[in-house]
C-alpha cells in the first residue's frame, strides 16, 4: 500500500493506493492542516506502514516541515516529486524542467495514463493551470492564471469600490457582482477553449480541482472531470508507471 499526499495552495489531500485502486482518500483545508499538532497527526490513524510515500507540495516551507514530521512515523522515505525531464512516459518540454510545479507534473503523468491521445490538462483551484500534452506524451507548455476566488479578491483589493461577494453567471449582467462573476467565469472558460484550439482537432480536455465542475458548465467544448488528478499521478509514480 502506498501513501500519496497532495499539499496544495488551499487544501491537503492524501490517499492510500494498492497499485490498482484507492482504499481511502481524505482532505483538510491548509489552515486545518497547519493547525494540527503532534497529538493530531493526520497520518497516524492509518493502515499499515506504506511501501512508498510520494508527495507533491506547493504549499511552502511550513507544510514541507510538517509533512517531514508527520511522515517520519513510517519507515518509508518520502519521494518529494519535482519537475523532471521525463517520467512515466511523459517528456517535460519546460525550458527548465525542474521549475515545473510538482502538482502540474503529477497531473500530466495521470493524464498520460488516462488519455492516450493529445489532451489539455486543466486543474482549477486557487490558481488555474492549463497544460498541453501531445499524443506522444510530450508536455508542450501551458498557462497559469488566477482561479475564480483569487480573481474576485484581486479586483476587490486593487479597486476602490468593487465588492468581493459571489455573484451569478448570467448572459447579460446588469449589476456589479454579476458583472464580476460572469467576467471571471468567461475568462477561465476562454483560456481553456483558446488553448484547446491551439492544440488542434482531436484533443481531449481533462479537468480537475475544486473549481473544475463549475468550469465545465461554462465550456463549449467536450470535457471530462477527474476527481483527484494530482493524486492519480502520484499513485502512478509510486507504482513505477
Amino acid at each position: 500500500m502506498n501513501l500519496l499526499i497532495d499539499a496544495g495552495n488551499s487544501r491537503v489531500k492524501w490517499g492510500w493506493h494498492d497499485g490498482e485502486r484507492w482504499s481511502n482518500i481524505a482532505m483538510v483545508s491548509l489552515i486545518e492542516f497547519a493547525a494540527s499538532s503532534d497529538h493530531i497527526n493526520p497520518f497516524s490513524a492509518t493502515l499499515a506502514d506504506p511501501a512508498r510515500i510520494v508527495i507533491s507540495n506547493v504549499a511552502g516551507d511550513g507544510a514541507h516541515q510538517l509533512l517531514i514530521n508527520w511522515t517520519s512515523i513510517f519507515d518509508a522515505e518520502p519521494l518529494w516529486l519535482k519537475g523532471e525531464p521525463e517520467r512515466c512516459g511523459v517528456r517535460n518540454g519546460y525550458e527548465r524542467p525542474g521549475q515545473l510545479g510538482p502538482d502540474r507534473w503529477a497531473a500530466l503523468i495521470a493524464a498520460r495514463a488516462l488519455e492516450p491521445g493529445p489532451c489539455l490538462v486543466v486543474n482549477a483551484g486557487t490558481a488555474t493551470t492549463v497544460d498541453m500534452l501531445s499524443a506522444e506524451g510530450e508536455f508542450l507548455g501551458g498557462l497559469i492564471l488566477p482561479g475564480i476566488e483569487l480573481m474576485r479578491f484581486v479586483l476587490h483589493e486593487h479597486t476602490g469600490r468593487l465588492p468581493i461577494q459571489e455573484g451569478q453567471f448570467v448572459e447579460h449582467p446588469r449589476n456589479t457582482i454579476d458583472a464580476i462573476e460572469t467576467g471571471c467565469r468567461h475568462a477561465q472558460a476562454g483560456a481553456v477553449e483558446r488553448m484547446l484550439r491551439v492544440m488542434g482537432r482531436g484533443a481531449k480536455c481533462l479537468i480537475s480541482g475544486g473549481g473544475g465542475r463549475a468550469l465545465m458548465e461554462r465550456l463549449d467544448v467536450p470535457s471530462r472531470y477527474v476527481e483527484n488528478l494530482v493524486l492519480e499521478g502520484l499513485a502512478r509514480v509510486a507504482s513505477g508507471g
